[in-house]
């Protein structure tokens, strides 16, 4: 991966379903993290006509195609590195100890961030279709030298119109 990375768009539980809103909402990613759930290999195709993908396998994930996606995976972006998996309920690691600034998941559906013991622990909920009552979102991770910025996108509220290099780099 290209270590001058710095606009990471997050995705998961798409379950096949891949809104034109979650590809407006991503375009201007440098990388796209897909935790999983994604239902057809169309999804990721698409997503990497925006930028490149690492995509972890998800409990939904069970047609043969699926299989070839890892169960985790680990993205680098310069010295940031970061834990994609589905559950986080499956975490088999002490992702402090070993070296990760950040982790990824999906599953629940809930889109949430949470910071705890120097790492954040980020779901971009769901951008598939609506489950539970929960908003259908994507979010936006913007590393910075000191700082990580997570911006969670409601996909059936309208896209703001600025250029998504603006809404990454927060100047508006």
């Amino acid at each position: 991966m290209p270590s001058g990375v710095t606009r990471i768009g997050l995705i998961s539980d798409t379950h096949g379903l891949l809104r034109k809103e979650a590809v407006e909402a991503l375009r201007g990613s440098e990388l796209i993290l897909h935790a999983g759930d994604v239902g057809k290999p169309e999804i990721l195709e698409a997503l990497k006509k925006i930028a490149p993908v690492v995509a972890v396998r998800g409990n939904a994930d069970i047609e043969p195609w699926a299989q070839a996606l890892p169960e985790t995976a680990v993205a680098e972006a310069g010295a940031v590195l970061i834990y994609v998996l589905h559950d986080v309920n499956a975490l088999d690691l002490n992702p402090a100890a070993a070296g990760f600034q950040i982790v990824v998941s999906g599953h629940t559906h809930k889109a949430g961030r949470l910071e705890r013991d120097g790492v954040l622990y980020i779901n971009p909920g769901s951008a598939g279709p609506r489950r539970f009552q929960l908003p259908v979102t994507v979010a936006r991770l913007q590393l910075g030298r000191t700082a990580y910025e997570v911006e969670f996108v409601d996909l059936e509220r309208p896209i703001p119109k600025a250029p998504l290099s603006t809404i990454f780099s927060g100047k508006r």
